[in-house]
């Protein structure tokens, strides 16, 4: 379910102390019932997936047609992204997250993992368009249980990134997010621990 950009910035995250010049581009509520302590486990399927990161027909032509302007318009070279064009926002961590639990990068999608703690974790990506963060935490669901949230964050490059994120929209919203989110809730469902007796 997609939720108002309040449902993130309402909420104390610590993310808002490094990205406060990024905009809130979607905040979703994944379907990832569980417990106070499972933001780790949520945090494990992202970064082990190791196929299509949204396994849907559509989406898969999507991320083709993406890569394909990408390679020809060499928007992801890789001058033109983490450690080149932008520093990571790594680089402005407080001590204490610099010093705690960095948390995975993910294998199926090129992000780099920033910081993770008990309800937190972001990951950022940048290339000739856009750096983008994205951002999961772990909140109550209001009758006793907890659940994700996910958050993308961006920070477009100037005209061509602003036109690009507005370019892309209708796409994310019909074909990469109902699949992204069938996919996580399909998966987390299917790796739910076993209650021992």
């Amino acid at each position: 379910m997609r939720l108002p950009k309040t449902a993130h910035t309402s909420r104390p995250w610590r993310i808002h102390e490094i990205a406060g010049d990024f905009q809130v581009e979607d905040v979703w509520a994944l379907p990832t019932p569980g417990g106070p302590d499972d933001l780790a486990r949520l945090v494990r399927q992202f970064a082990q997936g190791t196929g299509d990161p949204v396994q849907s027909p559509v989406a898969r032509v999507l991320f083709a047609v993406r890569h394909g302007l990408g390679k020809l318009f060499g928007w992801d070279r890789p001058d033109g992204g983490l450690g080149t064009r932008v520093p990571t926002l790594r680089d402005r961590l407080p001590a204490d997250l610099r010093e705690g639990e960095r948390g995975p990068d993910l294998r199926s999608a090129p992000f780099t993992s920033i910081f993770q703690t008990h309800d937190e974790w972001a990951a950022e990506t940048a290339n000739r368009t856009v750096h983008g963060v994205l951002h999961i935490g772990w909140v109550p669901d209001g009758n006793g249980g907890y659940h994700g949230r996910m958050t993308v964050l961006v920070k477009p490059n100037g005209r061509l990134g602003a036109l690009y994120m507005l370019g892309i929209k209708p796409f994310r919203y019909l074909g990469v997010y109902p699949a992204l989110l069938r996919s996580i809730g399909r998966e987390w469902r299917e790796n739910a621990p076993t209650a021992t007796p």
